[in-house]
């Protein structure tokens, strides 16, 4: 049984913020009506642990009122109702933004207001007001860009009131709010903007926005766009069934980006409330606009917005514990995961590494591509990078010029593989047994396989590792051509690879921005999509099949052979380790927390498209710590050295690359101290 109990376990801990959109019951100018079905739906958001829930524009009187929202009447009913949700709050998790239209100093404006705990904490008007083709808001609301610095009054209530407010929780850090509505996300210029750039992590916006043929597209697009360039969550809540259709329909669209990234959506046309949450990561938000310094430049160019904005610091009442994780979370993160754009996203990948590869032929004017191949991921898919190139530079596969150089540890099965993926692809194909040179070497230097003795030590290993790189050099000189580096970036990242003379180095290293689970993944995609003929498909299919090994030690008295991932950890959480340690620069616990829930299940969440059955695995808290122990010492406390000194090779993913002329620079000599420790001190063993 595992202690729920523990901090580890709680998402706020981890940076973690709950939001929800609700599109509650509504009944035009019935603002009693409007009032308790929000009050419900306070209550079901509290239920599921909400931090955060927005709710439409103008939702408490309606939005399509005409004329109705200058009476008195309905205005008054509108302040007492607004005391009534407010006073229902106390006590609930959720900090809620409501729609309501309010007056102050004899105008009226159309408002978010922003309630916690039975707290009225601020009201923020809206800042564009559309009045074109079917919209006539001037005629009701004055606008609210110039009202800054003052208070409004509601009711027996008083509270903040302009553009300038952003909401601070003192509870959650990272959790710094920022109110936008309806129209002013379709301006040039949104309010929210400057909101970002004062520090608001998250943004919401309230709206009305009625629906026609493809709005909700471009909702999307500027969701997104907004999320993306101001390096944010976005939250958005339109208004849903029950509001007027004299002249306009209403599909009730909520949706919640974080980064450009589509969290969730709630259903459109529900009749029903319906609560769209998703948990948004305040610390990924800020360790982007961390690195990306465009975001510090434009608040400095923008008049600091910091300097400018009053931010209402607030008390409300998260839930504790663990309330588990709502939002999607790819096992494979460096994995294209959009099964709409998943042929897209595998060929710009592929292409990435062959264009690459077709420059550094072009330039070195090159007469041959020498290349080891061993039946292995890593050398199949440098390989088939080779055979792309070469077809759209219009040479024959004989450019290529394929080794395999058998060890002591090589299986009849790579072999085997290796041999016939060289036949089926037509290049030039030739074996060197490794063997001799290696006794001969190993009984120079004093080793003591070399007298008989089973020592399958690191020398034994790099002395063939060093011979396979030392030939290839060789035979690149001889054929007039460089050598295409196999190695991909999880291995640079774990430092398993034998430095300098060794599998580290090549002329051009095609898969160093390539991590294994994307190198299996697009050796698929290869197959699945015909790049190549069904010969070479079987053949990459019987090698997606085989165990990861190095084949540098003879197999044991069982057969069984030398295991990489029993060395180094599985890859696949290996990977994902490096996604959040590197893009995002996140604490140990943090990546241990997100892998657990990514892992911990193999029947929940979502796997790549395509992905073999019997090759979805599960992995327990104790297994992911361990494996992260060792990453974080390998990659901090070891492998820098060999990351400092690599040869060239392409970028593929966002999620990041290891080159020092790239995205990662780093001491040789620093320790992992820092990260073991957060590690050990913050995730139950």
């Amino acid at each position: 049984m595992r202690d729920t109990n523990h901090s580890f376990h709680d998402m706020h801990r981890h940076g973690f913020i709950r939001v929800a959109t609700s599109t509650p019951p509504v009944r035009t100018a019935d603002v009693a009506f409007n009032a308790r079905g929000i009050i419900e739906e306070l209550k079901r958001a509290h239920a599921a642990h909400v931090d955060l829930l927005v709710f439409p524009e103008l939702c408490l009187s309606s939005y399509a009122l005409d004329d109705l929202v200058m009476q008195t009447a309905l205005l008054e009913a509108v302040e007492a109702a607004v005391a009534t949700i407010r006073a229902a709050t106390r006590g609930l998790s959720p900090v809620a933004l409501i729609g309501a239209p309010l007056r102050h100093n004899g105008r009226l404006y159309n408002c978010a207001l922003v309630i916690a705990d039975g707290v009225l904490l601020g009201v923020v008007p809206k800042s564009y007001l559309p009045n074109y083709r079917e919209f006539y808001e001037k005629r009701w609301y004055a606008h609210g860009r110039n009202v800054r610095g003052q208070t409004i009054t509601v009711g027996s209530l008083q509270a903040p009131f302009g553009t300038d407010l952003l909401f601070a929780s003192n509870q959650l850090p990272g959790f710094k709010l920022g109110v936008e509505l309806c129209e002013d996300f379709w301006a040039p210029n949104p309010p929210s903007t400057a909101a970002a750039l004062a520090g608001a992590t998250i943004l919401a916006n309230l709206s009305a926005s009625n629906i026609l043929i493809g709005k909700s597209d471009e909702r999307h697009l500027l969701c997104r766009a907004q999320s993306a360039r101001t390096a944010s969550a976005y939250i958005y809540s339109a208004a849903g069934h029950g509001e007027s259709t004299t002249d306009m329909a209403w599909d009730g669209q909520g949706m919640v980006f974080e980064l450009g990234d589509l969290l969730a959506e709630s259903e459109r046309f529900a009749l029903k409330p319906e609560l769209c949450v998703a948990d948004v990561d305040t610390g990924r938000i800020l360790g982007e606009r961390l690195r990306w310094q465009t975001f510090n430049d434009n608040a400095e160019a923008d008049g600091r917005p910091e300097d400018h904005f009053r931010v209402v610091s607030f008390d409300h009442v998260p839930a504790r514990g663990d309330i588990g994780l709502i939002r999607p979370l790819a096992r494979f993160p460096f994995v294209p995961g959009r099964l709409e754009k998943l042929d897209e996203d595998c060929f710009e990948a592929f292409n990435i590494q062959v264009d690459g590869l077709m420059r550094r032929m072009e330039s070195t004017r090159s007469k041959s591509l020498v290349i080891g191949i061993s039946g292995g991921l890593d050398s199949t898919h440098a390989l088939l990078v080779c055979a792309k190139a070469c077809q759209r530079l219009g040479l024959p596969h004989s450019t290529i010029r394929g080794y395999t150089m058998p060890g002591f540890g090589t299986s009849d099965e790579t072999k085997s593989n290796a041999w016939k993926l060289m036949r089926a692809l037509g290049i030039v194909a030739e074996e060197i047994d490794i063997r001799p040179a290696a006794e001969r070497m190993l009984a120079d230097i004093g080793h003591p396989y070399a007298s008989g003795e089973p020592v399958y030590d690191t020398t034994f290993e790099n002395v063939q590792a060093g011979l396979r790189t030392d030939y290839l050099f060789r035979l690149a000189g001889q054929h007039q051509g460089f050598v295409v580096g196999t190695g991909d970036l999880s291995e640079l990242a774990l430092g398993w690879c034998t430095y300098g003379v060794g599998d580290h180095m090549s002329h051009y290293a095609v898969n160093a921005g390539v991590p294994k689970t994307l190198i299996q993944y697009l050796i698929r995609w290869c197959t699945r999509t015909d790049q190549f003929d069904a010969e070479t498909d079987a053949i990459l299919e019987a090698i997606l099949g085989t165990e990861i090994s190095p084949e540098l030690v003879p197999a044991d008295a069982k057969g069984a052979i030398q295991s990489t991932e029993a060395a180094v950890g599985p890859y696949e959480l290996n990977d994902f380790f490096l996604h959040y340690i590197v893009r995002f620069g996140q604490r140990p616990s943090k990546v241990a927390f997100l892998a657990w829930h990514a892992w911990r299940d193999a029947e929940r969440g979502i796997w790549p498209s395509g992905f073999p059955a019997g090759a979805k695995n599960q992995y327990d808290i104790a297994t992911i710590r361990k494996w992260l122990e060792n990453f974080l010492r390998r990659f901090f406390g070891f492998s820098q050295f060999k990351r400092s000194a690599i040869p060239n090779g392409p970028k593929v993913s966002a999620g990041g690359a290891l080159s020092p002329r790239g995205d990662w620079r780093a001491p040789s000599d620093a320790v992992a101290d820092v990260w073991l420790e957060e590690l050990r001190a913050n995730v139950p063993g």
